[in-house]
């Protein structure tokens, strides 16, 4: 729609004094999708010749030298291409992943970011550029639908037609589901973190609720959900009042 110019108004987000983090943040996300790619056909030309592949070791320097040997020599050319392109892109990675932290670190609000449960150094130099400021939102329910982290009906065919010939309104089950309009790297950093907090145990104030939530018959997915939304409304209450995350005063509110 934008590029036929059907889009009546167009919304500019000034990045401010976060331009340069939004920049290396993206090379970092693309970086990390190309290796990602590379690791992709690594595998599939291992499974294609019939080699068992499984588990992260195809890659390592010392692991790859067992999978290459059941590889007939004609195919080895291409999958060592690959290989060198993995490498090349590993090392990228790290660097761009390096000089974006370090960037990050420049912003007085990475370290109250930084200090949310689940939200490591690059999720927090992700989160920055992103948001750019929290009062660009009203309250945290505005945020959960930026973050798709909002929970909404969706219903068809509420009108039906009677015997007479009159509409009425049928009273139709409404489906729930998250908004489909959000920003897909947010959705992520907090997923990611909701995974992190329940699979480590990093903060046992959340993971104590979200082992609640599953013994009142919450399903696990639901319960991450909740999880996620906790951690995306602490971060926006955390980044206005310019705070570091103290695990008591949720205790406390709990």
């Amino acid at each position: 729609m934008l590029r036929i110019g059907a889009i009546p108004n167009r919304v500019y987000k000034q990045r401010g004094r976060f331009t340069r983090l939004a920049y290396l943040a993206k090379a970092y996300q693309a970086l990390v999708s190309d290796d990602v790619r590379v690791q992709n056909r690594i595998k599939s030309l291992l499974r294609s010749r019939g080699v068992q592949v499984a588990g992260s070791t195809v890659y390592t320097a010392s692991g790859r030298t067992a999978y290459l040997d059941q590889l007939p020599a004609e195919a080895r050319a291409m999958v060592d291409v690959l290989y060198q392109q993995h490498d090349q892109l590993t090392e990228l990675r790290k660097q761009a992943q390096k000089d974006m932290i370090a960037e990050a670190r420049k912003h007085p609000e990475y370290r109250c970011v930084k200090s949310c449960p689940g939200l490591g150094d690059v999720r927090s130099a992700q989160l920055l550029p992103m948001v750019i400021t929290p009062y660009r939102f009203a309250n945290k329910r505005q945020f959960w639908s930026y973050c798709g982290l909002a929970v909404v009906s969706r219903s068809s065919s509420d009108w039906v037609r009677t015997r007479s010939g009159e509409w009425i309104k049928a009273p139709v089950q409404q489906t729930r589901g998250l908004n489909k309009n959000f920003n897909r790297t947010l959705k992520t950093i907090f997923k990611g973190a909701a995974i992190t907090v329940i699979g480590q145990r990093r903060d046992k104030p959340l993971y104590d609720h979200y082992q609640r939530l599953l013994d009142g018959g919450t399903k696990p997915n639901l319960a991450r959900l909740t999880i996620a939304r906790q951690i995306a409304a602490i971060t926006l209450a955390l980044w206005r009042n310019k705070e570091v995350y103290d695990p008591a005063k949720l205790i406390s509110m709990a």
